[in-house]
């Protein structure tokens, strides 16, 4: 969005949810400074009349290029994200892109500035969980290494890098995860109406989609067990990929028929943070789940259904814990929970929510922006 006559170009490529949350606060300090910016939405897992509702709800301005690139393969994905985002910036000419996280879009758009000798900003950088299996290890690993500004989240995120010696530069800057619940939480308190459906007066969030979770059978029983034998009422928002798994193997009847368990179809973001924002803890194998859950409006107790995380800090200050997906160690560590629930920390160890202003402000410092 061209608000003023500076020379300076900024682009901002992404194409998924979590990505626009995490981008909304850039976004609009970007219009607060009135700097020039425009966005290039791949729709890397929706169509175009889905993501345009998703923009409207968090009141954002509709993106001026949309690729509509779809589902497909990893390299599907990757390789028509990269040919729409290079012909777009051949057009534009931009100063820097900017890209967030680990998403195919995100990579797409770092590997078509680079070829393009386009500066990249990237943000959330040094993010790591040493799990080869996740797509994501790969794809944030290649954009730290070819980006010439690293916002890194935390502290231990600057060590990684340091230490992989990546050749951008590289700042401490928190994550606009937590910028983005400050300011979307006052929308979803006036906006979502998701608590008028819950008939439990205390409950326990469950969410779980990661392939290495719901897509092999005996690590998804496992899970299901445990969460079979909780001592709460569960609300678990489930995805479709989790859902067609759990059909698959034979064990979605089970969650079905528990008295305590509420299945309930897939909600938005707004719905999502009331849903956090009311429960007694989070059970979830959400990376994203980890970092909004130490926000100051939320400050809930996750256990991390995975064997790794990408996001340490939160259990390092104690607002999470790695339970791994065995269904006695699981339930163990819920029970002990139960009986003296932990004190929850003060400060989120993923900023203060003032991320994208820090972001911001180096852009313009580096860009001599005035």
């Amino acid at each position: 969005m061209k608000l003023t006559d500076n020379a300076i170009k900024i682009f901002i490529v992404m194409g998924t949810r979590p990505e626009i949350i995490k981008n909304a606060p850039v976004i609009r300090q970007l219009k607060k400074e009135q700097l020039n910016f425009e966005v290039i939405f791949t729709d890397q897992h929706y169509d175009y009349n889905l993501s345009k509702k998703f923009f409207e709800e968090l009141q954002l301005d509709d993106p001026k290029f949309h690729l509509n690139i779809g589902k497909g393969t990893q390299g599907e994905q990757t390789a028509k994200a990269i040919i729409g985002i290079e012909r777009i910036l051949i057009e534009e000419s931009p100063d820097v892109v900017l890209v967030q996280g680990d998403t195919n879009s995100s990579l797409a758009g770092a590997l078509a500035a680079v070829k393009l000798h386009i500066k990249i900003g990237h943000i959330e950088a040094g993010l790591r969980s040493y799990d080869y299996r996740m797509p994501e290890e790969h794809n944030r690993r290649m954009i730290d290494h070819i980006s010439n500004y690293l916002f890194a989240p935390t502290e231990n995120s600057v060590k990684i890098l340091e230490k992989e010696n990546v050749w951008g530069r590289i700042f401490n800057t928190g994550n606009t995860v937590i910028d983005a619940c400050i300011q979307h939480y006052e929308i979803a308190r006036k906006k979502s109406k998701i608590m008028d459906q819950i008939p439990f007066k205390k409950f326990v969030l469950l969410t779980a989609h990661r392939a290495e979770n719901v897509d092999n059978p005996q690590v998804l029983s496992s899970l299901v067990n445990a969460f079979l034998k909780i001592p709460y009422h569960i609300i678990f928002p489930i995805h479709p990929r989790t859902q067609n798994r759990l059909k698959q193997f034979n064990l979605y009847e089970k969650l079905e028929k528990s008295e305590n368990i509420l299945l309930i179809p897939p909600v938005g973001y707004l719905d999502l943070l009331m849903l956090m924002k009311n429960c007694e803890f989070i059970i979830t194998d959400s990376g994203g789940i980890q970092e909004e859950a130490t926000a100051p409006v939320i400050r809930k107790f996750t256990f991390v259904i995975r064997k790794t995380s990408d996001r340490p800090e939160s259990c390092e200050v104690g607002f999470s814990k790695i339970v791994g997906t065995d269904t006695n160690t699981i339930l163990n560590e819920i029970n002990k929970f139960i009986e003296k629930p932990a004190q929850m920390p003060s400060k989120s160890p993923f900023g203060d929510g003032k991320a994208s202003e820090r972001i911001i402000s180096i852009l313009k410092a580096e860009l001599n922006i005035r």
